[in-house]
């Protein structure tokens, strides 16, 4: 009841706010809603589907679906992609619906180094479910919340906006190093322009991200290759900064790995995972530890991954004449 009537109470209230985009703890397995540059990153298609559910010490606080596919259009340097994404925050009160097409071109600039630039254009759409909200006037003060309410329920619920985003992706056989602009025409996500600060739309998120690849044992026919993948992810839109520092880990079959989250007015949480991969499949749950002074209220948060990459075709692994390059970013496949 109180998730309801505070919802209200900011709608219409005009607060100062500004919209945010999740940002998965598992960012490896979403790659282009990371970066649209990942498009085509591996040599056969491939798909992949999360869900996360943020503070599970608040009922149904936020949760987050996601779903893309891609692949590599060989003949001409390019990639393609899709992806869906889904937010539900107040037991859904207010969503986030959010489809794009991601299109990346490779330019090999020696046989070690390539630059991926990618784009992506979709729609972006907010639905707020005024039957939900729970107003003061609603309340009596005996017989608790209930009735009509007074206030006027908006024109309109809904609004779908264009959305524009773009990266870039330096591949080497020695590292990776990433940049994206994600919402270039800051899309209004605003139902009600009650407020200056919504109104100006979804602030730009800037994304850079980066890292390497120590390989303990090379793989063969029969047992994937082993390594270790230090790495980090610093995202900022708006008022907000977040900074991860970690290392992924490939063990033969074995996935595992560990990250701080700081968002630079204070600490966050430790992130943990583990799966596995088996053939062309492969899965990871994590857990967000929350360190800051949310701990013990908020709860942690969950994450599932699973994904498909069909690269079985022993005739397409002959034409990897760039495979040391790719190797490099073997945690994103």
């Amino acid at each position: 009841m109180m998730r309801k009537l505070f919802a209200a109470v900011l709608l219409l209230s005009g607060l100062s706010a500004s919209a945010q985009d999740p940002i998965f703890s598992q960012f490896y397995a979403m790659p282009m809603q990371l970066n649209p540059g990942f498009a085509g990153s591996s040599f056969a298609p491939r798909i992949g589907i999360a869900y996360r559910n943020q503070w599970t010490g608040f009922n149904s606080a936020y949760r987050t679906y996601a779903a893309f596919y891609e692949q590599s259009l060989e003949r001409l340097n390019s990639g393609i992609g899709f992806n869906l994404e889904g937010d539900n925050a107040g037991d859904g009160i207010y969503k986030t619906t959010r489809f794009s097409a991601v299109y990346a071109y490779r330019l090999n600039i020696t046989d070690d180094l390539a630059l991926k630039l990618g784009v992506e254009a979709g729609v972006h759409q907010t639905h707020l479910d005024w039957d939900k909200l729970l107003f003061p006037d609603q309340i009596d003060p005996t017989g608790g919340p209930g009735g009509q309410t007074g206030e006027i329920r908006p024109d309109a619920t809904n609004n779908t906006q264009l959305d524009i985003s773009s990266g870039m992706l330096l591949l080497s056989d020695k590292f990776y190093f990433g940049a994206a602009l994600k919402h270039l025409n800051t899309p209004s996500e605003s139902l009600l322009l009650v407020n200056d600060n919504i109104s100006q739309g979804l602030p730009l998120r800037f994304t850079v991200h980066g890292g390497t690849e120590l390989v303990v044992k090379k793989g063969n026919k029969l047992r994937a290759p082993s390594f270790i993948s230090p790495n980090f992810l610093f995202v900022s839109q708006g008022p907000y900064r977040q900074l991860n520092v970690g290392a992924y880990a490939g063990l033969g079959s074995v996935i595992a790995g560990v990250w701080y989250r700081h968002t630079f007015q204070n600490a966050d949480a430790a992130i943990l995972m583990a799966g596995f991969r088996q053939g062309v499949f492969k899965m990871g749950i994590s857990y967000d530890m929350t360190v800051s002074g949310l701990a013990g209220k908020a709860g942690g948060t969950y994450e599932l991954s699973l994904g498909f990459l069909f690269d079985k075709n022993e005739n397409l692994r002959k034409k990897k004449h760039r495979a040391d390059i790719n190797d490099c970013i073997r945690m994103f496949q």
